[in-house]
């Protein structure tokens, strides 16, 4: 008799790891950003946010999640007669609260890193990648409003295949690689890529803290 559970138990296991890896990535960034530490570079690394354009977001749902705690409590506690009910909402809104506030430190506390070797592409926790600059053709800063919400995305142009890290559905930086080139990424390898476009706050000032690398075919239009 064959085991139906078996295909379901193999996506399952995998999403419950990521989720729990990434529930742990939360907790730690929460933690460095409340230390309040300077962020560890190497010499001749350059700091690049990309919270700029969704930080009045986290900050409303965050206001939000503040407000909501003791509405709920005082809801919970005069309608619902089991007692226990009150601590586990209240338990939940606050998890709900440090979760978004993790969110948004996740965000701090993983810039994209230029440095002299290469561009650090990040995104929170979950997005880590590195490209040298003798793999970069050229960096590109150009504006792109995407039309899905997804973080990750691949496109395919003609026979150029492109990998989007966005940010708020933007991107502002392309990045031409020499090469098809595969990346980590939280499904796993990524197929061979042409050209990687991610978000930076400042793409001005990414530009020019990458002039001087191997990336001669460096502009900016």
């Amino acid at each position: 008799m064959t085991d139906v559970k078996a295909p379901t138990r193999a996506k399952v296991g995998p999403l419950l790891r990521r989720a729990a890896a990434m529930e742990a990535a939360m907790w730690r960034s929460l933690y460095v950003w409340a230390r309040r530490r300077p962020l560890p570079l190497g010499p001749g690394d350059d700091p690049f946010g990309y919270l700029g354009v969704v930080k009045p977001i986290l900050g409303i749902f965050i206001a939000l999640s503040v407000v909501e705690i003791p509405i709920f409590d005082l809801i919970v506690t005069n309608v619902v007669p089991w007692r226990p009910a009150r601590w586990i909402v209240l338990a939940l809104g606050i998890w709900g609260l440090l979760w978004m506030a993790g969110l948004y430190a996740s965000m701090q506390v993983h810039p994209h890193i230029v440095g002299d070797r290469g561009l650090r592409v990040r995104l929170s926790s979950g997005i880590d990648i590195w490209i040298p600059w003798t793999d970069v053709e050229a960096l590109r800063k150009r504006y792109r409003s995407l039309p899905s919400s997804k973080s990750v995305q691949v496109e395919q142009e003609g026979e150029r295949r492109v990998l989007y890290i966005s940010v708020g559905s933007q991107t502002s930086i392309d990045v031409l690689l020499r090469r098809p080139t595969t990346f980590d990424l939280p499904r796993g390898r990524s197929e061979p890529m042409d050209e990687l476009r991610l978000y930076a706050d400042d793409p001005d000032g990414l530009l020019r803290s990458a002039r001087g690398t191997p990336a001669t075919g460096t502009v900016s239009r």
